[in-house]
């Protein structure tokens, strides 16, 4: 039985945060996550895709945020559960909770805090007829690494932020890259609009729109995408590719989670965003994309506050005759659970009394 303060059920962003927030209130964290490393869709589907709306970093790519909240915890020394999902849970005599892997790992901590992103999740993917047979051969869902498409003729589908982001990204990368949209207008920000815009009328991406892709072709690998135009004629065009990525986004699946009694809205878990997170059942709370309130918007940076406030309605769970103080780490810095200090002036945290 591997036991904590918090037994955080995620390891996303959100999630490795929250052993920041919870080791600078001395409470020691445990994080269970069904990937094989840290990191959750920063790490698996995009830790090479730029994020531009995390405070102090202009510009940061996935992958170093995660390396960053990464380095930011090593103090606390979280314990990790990796490769394996949560799958039971189980409230004890004394309100603790266990909860048990797919695995068969037993967990035990009075707080479980569910950090689980958008949950397991599956690519939405364009119905065409021999799609399968070009997965992995020219057909990718999603980019890891977007070397892979170094000088290459890429088209992608798509008219969200993920497309968007992806052509403005690979426009300096691949020889060629199409964007294949079925609207003339796009769901993703404003400001990536303007960015393909300006880069096609660069010549750095040719648009195509209104059209979708109705067609590919290739041998043992993909060779050509067949896009139709929504003109009058339905004019049908061949475009030699090497790679075809449609950016369709993601079906999202909460998994065994929703059988654990939580009241659940749109696939989203509900909770009171009035004071700390915390769900219908005491003690479980949720952080990040995987939770729903009034107003809510699922943003990395929401997600760190959420997690801020859980922490601190947790201590006060778990300690509730103890009393705490704010403090700044230009006074006390920041001091891990093996004694070692660094300072972090920048920093806010909250020492114990």
């Amino acid at each position: 039985m591997i036991k904590s303060d918090i037994l955080i059920i995620g390891a996303g962003p959100t999630g490795l945060f929250a052993v920041f927030e919870a080791g600078l209130l001395k409470l020691k964290c445990h994080l269970i996550d069904a990937l094989p490393q840290a990191g959750g869709q920063c790490s698996e589907i995009y830790p090479k895709k730029p994020i531009y709306d995390i405070p102090g970093f202009p510009e940061i790519l996935a992958g170093e945020l995660v390396d960053n909240l990464m380095e930011q915890i090593k103090p606390f020394q979280p314990g990790f559960t990796l490769g394996e999902r949560a799958e039971i849970i189980q409230k004890q005599k004394d309100d603790s909770f266990v909860v048990t892997t797919n695995k068969g790992t037993k967990h035990n901590a009075p707080i479980v805090a569910i950090a689980g992103g958008l949950g397991s999740f599956e690519p939405r993917k364009p119905i065409l007829e021999n799609l399968s047979k070009f997965e992995d051969k020219g057909v990718a869902y999603i980019i890891k690494d977007p070397e892979v498409y170094r000088n290459k003729k890429v088209v992608i589908a798509g008219g969200g932020d993920s497309a968007l982001d992806w052509s403005i990204f690979l426009a300096d990368v691949a020889a060629e890259v199409t964007l294949v949209h079925r609207r003339n207008e796009f769901r993703g920000a404003l400001d990536s609009v303007e960015k393909v815009q300006y880069l096609k009328n660069e010549g750095k991406i040719k648009l195509i729109t209104p059209a979708e892709i109705t067609g590919l072709k290739g041998g043992a690998k993909l060779e050509a995408v067949i896009v139709k135009k929504a003109s009058e004629d339905e004019e049908e065009v061949t475009l030699e590719v090497d790679n075809f990525i449609p950016l369709f986004g993601l079906s999202p699946k909460l998994g065994p989670i929703s059988n654990w009694g939580l009241e659940i809205e749109k696939n989203a878990i509900k909770v009171d965003n009035t004071l700390d997170y915390q769900t219908n059942i005491p003690g479980i709370y949720a952080v990040g994309d995987v939770n729903t309130y009034p107003g809510k918007l699922k943003l990395i940076l929401c997600g760190f506050h959420e997690a801020t406030l859980m922490c601190q309605s947790a201590y006060q769970r778990i300690f509730p005759d103890k009393k705490y103080v704010m403090k700044y780490t230009t006074v006390g810095g920041v001091t891990g659970f093996d004694g070692s200090k660094k300072e972090a002036p920048k920093a806010v945290v909250k020492a114990i009394e």
